[in-house]
């Protein structure tokens, strides 16, 4: 195809999410975070060729879009003015212009700068006119959306340690020449890489929500079907989308319908009780992981259209919640889903 064609022809469609084959605690933890943000993000460790990035790329797509204050590079919220950025909170007694907006999916690319990442400020523009002339970042696009970094535990310590702090408070400061500026930079992060590359920092690695393992298939009709299906999609990746558009829609709808029933979902006593006895069983440092526990299920329970969270629910999400925060034991070798398995079975039977 000539330059002219691809031109015409518009952008590449992102491979279906709905395609992807197998890797079910994947997707689910990607949905769940889709759901309800609060989760706090997902972490996905696997063998190369997996469809970890694809994954995560893919689920843009099914992002219902959000309501955002027009002109802002920070794309505010106009109804929760805790949230705003300055202008924008300035601005809004005077009533402010409201679009319908794509949820963002920025990547945060290894050799970043950080003056990429966190945005810049133009010194001689400000001590010349006297004016904060600001250039957002990464950080600024991904507000109130999803921030994505691939091989992330090959990032830069000090790039680390500015998304742990971004991450904790929800703002990004930057700082130049006595000059300082402050916006609204709340994200889910979504991190994937290779464990034989390197581990994660633990700082880094308690602010993930969830954390899946996925695996290269080894039975052969699940990689028949995944090569199969590849291979339609770069043949003719428009066709291939259209083929798939109607469980997409499906897919999307039922995200948007579990946001809405997510507030009237009931979390148990009886649940709340299953989760602390599991934490403390398991020995898991800090109260994040019941935390977590109860919103992962309660969001899965929202997203099965569900009235209440089930012992079903927490045994689901349990590996996925709790695998990350376990405490090295050299006297136990079992790996993190045998051990939860095993005190699952203990504490809810």
């Amino acid at each position: 195809m000539d330059s002219a064609a691809l031109a015409e022809a518009g952008p590449r469609p992102a491979y279906p999410f709905a395609a992807i084959v197998g890797q079910e605690a994947m997707r689910r933890a990607l949905l769940v975070a889709a759901v309800d943000p609060a989760v706090g993000g997902v972490l996905v460790f696997g063998d190369r060729g997996t469809g970890k990035s694809t994954a995560v790329r893919a689920l843009a797509a099914l992002l219902p879009p959000m309501r955002a204050v027009a002109g802002c590079p920070y794309a505010c919220d106009p109804v929760e003015a805790a949230a705003m950025c300055q202008a924008c909170a300035a601005r809004r007694g005077q009533g402010l212009a409201v679009r319908t907006v794509p949820v963002p999916v920025v990547d945060l690319p290894l050799g970043a700068t950080e003056d990429r990442v966190v945005g810049a400020l133009d010194i001689g523009r400000a001590l010349g006119a006297g004016e904060k002339a600001f250039e957002p970042g990464l950080l600024a696009r991904a507000n109130r959306g999803f921030l994505y970094i691939d091989e992330v535990n090959l990032l830069e310590d000090h790039l680390v340690d500015l998304l742990l702090d971004v991450a904790a408070s929800g703002v990004n400061t930057v700082e130049r020449e006595g000059l300082s500026l402050r916006h609204p930079a709340r994200f889910v992060l979504v991190g994937s890489g290779n464990p034989e590359e390197g581990e994660l920092r633990p700082q880094l690695l308690d602010r993930f929500g969830l954390a899946v393992t996925v695996t290269t298939p080894t039975d052969l009709p699940t990689r028949i079907a995944i090569v199969r299906r590849r291979d339609a999609y770069e043949r003719d990746p428009a066709a291939f989308a259209a083929e798939w558009a109607g469980e997409e829609a499906r897919l999307s709808g039922q995200i948007l319908a579990a946001r809405a029933h997510l507030p009237e979902v009931a979390v148990p006593d009886a649940i709340l009780e299953a989760a602390a006895r599991l934490c403390l069983a398991l020995g898991t440092d800090g109260l994040r992981g019941e935390l977590t526990l109860m919103r992962t299920a309660r969001a899965l329970a929202s997203l099965d259209g569900a009235a209440t969270v089930t012992l079903d629910h927490l045994r689901e999400v349990a590996p996925s919640a709790l695998g990350h925060r376990l405490r090295r034991n050299p006297l136990d070798e079992a790996g993190s889903e045998a051990r939860i398995a095993r005190a699952l079975a203990e504490v809810v039977g």
